[in-house]
């Protein structure tokens, strides 16, 4: 990873993002190449739960299912964002069996008032996870990134 100003200056110059973060219901990884068959069949198979997950009736993601080499690209781009520090993006994963479960994305705001745009999503089989994730990253956020103001849609 490099230690180098994002070209949007997205984080500070000299701030080392988190590699991930482990607790006892999950654990939070950088997404890549290597998940993209248990991410594809993640979301595949929650397209539904996810776009009336909160924060996503306005995003164009999930519009449809990709094949698995175009998830593939789609994961590569996410962890190349993430080296360059353009954006971070996790996948979630069983803290038991390490199945993917979900993903959490960290970019730069689209709109204004705000430091960084948050989502996450969890697959419908685990829907009981999407508050804990929610209020666990929300905690993450405060203590271990550089940005104060996050825009993260709240959990009922």
């Amino acid at each position: 990873m490099t230690s180098a100003s994002s070209p949007s200056g997205f984080v500070p110059e000299g701030f080392e993002p988190p590699g991930g973060l482990n607790t006892e219901q999950f654990r939070l990884e950088p997404l890549g190449p290597q998940h993209n068959v248990a991410d594809h069949e993640a979301w595949t198979t929650s397209i539904e739960h996810i776009r009336q997950t909160p924060g996503f009736a306005d995003r164009s993601w999930p519009n449809g299912v990709l094949s698995l080499e175009q998830n593939l690209a789609d994961l590569e781009e996410h962890a190349d964002d993430f080296e360059h520090r353009r954006g971070f993006t996790f996948t979630v994963m069983d803290s038991v069996d390490m199945s993917i479960i979900g993903c959490v994305y960290l970019y730069p705001p689209r709109r204004s008032g705000y430091d960084v745009d948050v989502s996450s999503w969890v697959r419908a089989s685990r829907a009981d996870l999407d508050r804990p994730l929610y209020e666990t990253v929300s905690h993450w956020l405060a203590g271990a990134w550089p940005w104060h103001h996050p825009d993260y849609t709240p959990r009922p």
